[in-house]
């Protein structure tokens, strides 16, 4: 492959990766924590770069709650034990509560709602329906992972006579857990971020420490949206 064509397969990955909403998101919750980071809480440019995109960020996230709306009510995969059901359906209902309340929040900022009281409460609501979420998506990885790690070992059983590294299965299912397992620190670390956010702990979890964990946070949900240079091929 010349110079050229790896330029060119370099590029798509960009543009696959760009031309996501949910990837564009990201980054400017990146930059919206960073800027958190870097102000503490103290008046400045930095400050004002996270207010502001703050702001920006839930313009894309419009309508972004009948996604988990139509999880919520979608079948589960056979076999999925009851405990994790109703785990997972208890993020999807908490994370689409979350997402409708805060275009009433949008609404307000943007001048549009005009009761500030009504919204204030219903921000503070939405990010305790955001922390819970993590706190039951904390939960599910942990049990998938437990799910996950007894398949696995009994597959290694099953293949104790060969290389395991090179089973396609075995294979897929460690690429499964170490998915699960950085979905994990994500979620962990957001539930941090959302102890910060409604200021729950201020003298431990400041908004530098609260800045930190977005910004970690938001670089994992950045690498988790990295397209595959498979499916930039199909593009």
């Amino acid at each position: 492959m010349s110079t050229l064509d790896t330029t060119r397969a370099e590029l798509a990955l960009v543009v696959l990766y760009l031309n996501k909403a949910e990837a564009r998101d990201k980054i400017c919750r990146a930059i919206q924590y960073g800027s958190k980071f870097l102000s503490n809480g103290q008046p400045g440019t930095a400050q004002n770069v996270d207010k502001n995109t703050s702001l920006a960020r839930k313009v894309f996230r419009l309508f972004k709650f009948v996604n988990d709306l139509h999880s919520l009510i979608s079948p589960v995969p056979q076999g999925t034990p009851l405990p994790l059901v109703l785990l997972g359906k208890s993020k999807n209902a908490l994370l689409s509560t979350f997402l409708f309340l805060d275009q009433i929040v949008w609404l307000s900022r943007s001048g549009i709602y005009k009761n500030k009281e009504s919204a204030e409460l219903m921000g503070r609501i939405s990010l305790y329906c955001w922390m819970g979420s993590s706190i039951c998506t904390t939960l599910v990885e942990i049990g998938e992972l437990g799910r996950l790690s007894a398949s696995m070992k009994k597959l290694e059983k099953d293949l104790k006579n060969s290389d395991k590294y090179q089973n396609e299965e075995y294979r897929a299912k460690l690429q499964k857990s170490n998915d699960r397992s950085l979905a994990l620190v994500k979620a962990a670390m957001d539930i941090v971020v959302a102890v910060g956010l409604l200021q729950l702990a201020p003298k431990k979890v400041t908004p530098r420490v609260t800045g930190a964990f977005g910004f970690v946070s938001s670089l994992i949900s950045c690498y988790q949206l990295l397209p595959s240079p498979a499916k930039a091929k199909a593009n």
